[in-house]
């Protein structure tokens, strides 16, 4: 079953983090009951992923202001039917920023989010389940905008709160320190 690698990740997730056990199980129930979880053309929600885009030099993420939402998130977007969701990060990461060097630092999920997207003019409101892996820029910082995005910046961490007041930003900024990687 092409579900069975993201529900592997996500136990391995809840094991690490059994305080998000009622985030995950709502995953969980919803992988299992959509065999098209990862396409956009679910109209109750999809998978999908993003990236806490690391600066190669620097403890900074790059973020987004996103043009549809008219806030600062991290980069991501819809899996468009792939279920290898650290792909879809890194496809996602690479054309957000423009940046061609993009690794993996870690193959476990990072965090996961469930937040609602508004009605827009092309869809109904839905929801995106969304996995979030960690990813280092190798090389250039120079960025490039695109059309999804008003501008990207890249963020000292300890100064997230000064950018946004996302919830699962600053979360995922905690989770960050924790891991102690730089």
């Amino acid at each position: 079953m092409h579900r069975n690698p993201l529900l592997s990740l996500l136990r391995t997730y809840q094991n690490k983090y059994p305080e998000e056990t009622e985030t995950v199980q709502s995953f969980t129930r919803f992988i299992q009951e959509h065999t098209n979880c990862f396409d956009r053309t679910l109209s109750k929600g999809h998978i999908t992923g993003s990236a806490w885009l690391i600066h190669p030099d620097h403890p900074k993420v790059l973020l987004t202001h996103h043009r549809k939402l008219n806030k600062w998130l991290q980069l991501g977007g819809h899996a468009d039917g792939q279920s290898d969701v650290l792909s879809v990060a890194l496809r996602e990461a690479r054309e957000e920023s423009g940046l061609n060097h993009i690794i993996p630092l870690l193959s476990d999920i990072f965090d996961i989010d469930i937040h609602r997207i508004p009605e827009n003019r092309r869809e109904a409101a839905h929801h995106h389940y969304d996995i979030r892996f960690v990813l280092q820029a190798v090389g250039s910082e120079k960025v490039r905008i695109s059309e999804e995005s008003h501008d990207l910046s890249w963020v000292l961490i300890p100064s997230l709160h000064e950018i946004t007041q996302e919830k699962s930003i600053l979360r995922m900024r905690q989770k960050w320190h924790a891991l102690n990687l730089k």
